[in-house]
């Protein structure tokens, strides 16, 4: 410490005097030391508890998702506690023409209608469901969000990237895996699949691979229901998404195919203009998704039914679409019979449906020694399915119209 020298009397003969004495001076230079330990020391202590704090802001997130993913399991098993019944999702979101919403064309091909989708199969009630998924929604996101806006004031900008996006990664790859096989499942599972979904929109609505499946549960969720607003609400629904995502995700096969589906489905409840409109859309996408995945057979069986349909366009539907665009849509017996030979091609036995119409196809070629043969091959498939039963039915009208 400088010594300040200060004057001792006034005038020109001033003496200077330090401001402090050796032994003040030296008392100052202690206690100066004492401090700088401390700090130093409570720098040490600030940097393990900042450590520490990171690790426990990361556990208490992870912590969180499984009681928000166990919570909301348990939450299933309390909602859904009827019987399930065994249905399936491979061929009632293809897309066809028929003579009434819901029904499939006779063998003869006569329609009066247009473009429509495939069968529902019971009722739900969604608004109640949907309002209290929804309330859950946004408590447990919430959740989410205050514990992670927490530790980010915790925890370095880089290390919450990495921290955060690898557990938002798995917890993403986790769920996708479970729609997938809940889609797969029956009716009721379905369901589940379609709830799940919505109860982590708010999480990953930013990622492609969940945004078409979630559309693809509304197209579940479309079939499954018997009625009519609600169908129409579940199908534009969907198509909302799928726009959305087709801005980001053009080169999506998958985006692409499942707006064609939700198209078509929601084009059953309106005009044949508007049905034969979106019949060129539908047209358009699938060849696009065809385009983008050519290993996928459920495109080309999506495509096969809609070529067949046209070929059976009945007369009030080509004069409509005659007067209304410059080229009709056109497609012969012959498309439809190659598509649906690529699906086999792809996935032997992909649908029991699927052969039953390569069997209508070569009787209406007029080959009846390989309409029977592969009649008797979609005989071997299993009946899991409302569209199985349907084409049992099928089978069973063809064998009496030959033993006639």
């Amino acid at each position: 410490v400088p010594k300040v020298l200060v004057p001792v009397e006034a005038g020109d003969g001033a003496v200077s005097a330090p401001l402090l004495t050796q032994d003040e001076q030296v008392d100052v230079l202690e206690r100066l030391d004492f401090v700088l330990r401390n700090i130093s020391e409570l720098r040490k202590e600030v940097e393990e508890l900042r450590n520490s704090l990171q690790h426990l802001a990361a556990e208490i997130v992870g912590e969180v998702r499984s009681h928000l993913e166990e919570t909301q399991k348990v939450t299933r098993r309390r909602r859904f506690p009827f019987p399930r019944e065994r249905s399936d999702s491979t061929g009632s979101s293809s897309i066809y023409f028929t003579a009434s919403s819901g029904t499939a064309n006779t063998d003869d091909g006569e329609s009066e209608g247009g473009y429509t989708t495939a069968n529902a199969e019971s009722d739900y009630d969604r608004e109640s469901e949907r309002e209290s998924e929804e309330g859950e929604d946004e408590v447990s996101c919430e959740t989410v969000r205050t514990v992670r806006r927490d530790s980010l004031d915790l925890v370095n900008e880089d290390e919450t990237h990495l921290i955060f996006d690898s557990s938002l990664e798995e917890g993403l790859g986790q769920l996708l895996q479970q729609a997938d096989r809940l889609h797969n499942g029956d009716e009721q599972e379905r369901r589940e699949g379609f709830q799940l979904l919505l109860n982590n929109k708010l999480a990953y609505a930013d990622q492609r691979d969940f945004l078409w499946r979630l559309a693809r549960a509304h197209s579940d969720m479309c079939e499954i229901t018997e009625d009519t607003d609600e169908k129409r609400s579940y199908a534009s629904d969907g198509k909302e998404e799928m726009e959305i995502a087709l801005q980001k995700w053009d080169q999506s096969a998958e985006c692409h195919q499942w707006y064609a589906v939700l198209c078509g489905q929601l084009s059953e409840h309106e005009s044949i203009q508007k049905r034969i409109q979106t019949g060129y859309v539908f047209k358009e996408h699938i060849d696009k998704a065809i385009e983008l995945k050519p290993e996928d057979p459920k495109s080309y069986y999506l495509l096969g039914r809609w070529c067949y349909q046209v070929s059976h366009l009945g007369w009030l539907e080509k004069k409509t679409a005659s007067a209304l665009f410059e080229a009709p849509p056109t497609a012969t017996v012959q498309d439809a019979l190659q598509n649906f030979l690529r699906v086999e091609e792809l996935s032997p036995g992909f649908s029991k449906a699927g052969r039953v119409y390569i069997a209508k196809c070569y009787r209406d070629m007029g080959n009846n020694s390989a309409a029977g043969l592969w009649m008797n091959l979609a005989s071997e498939l299993p009946v899991n399915t409302k569209e199985d039963a349907e084409s049992e039915r099928e089978l069973e009208e063809m064998r009496s119209v030959w033993q006639e």
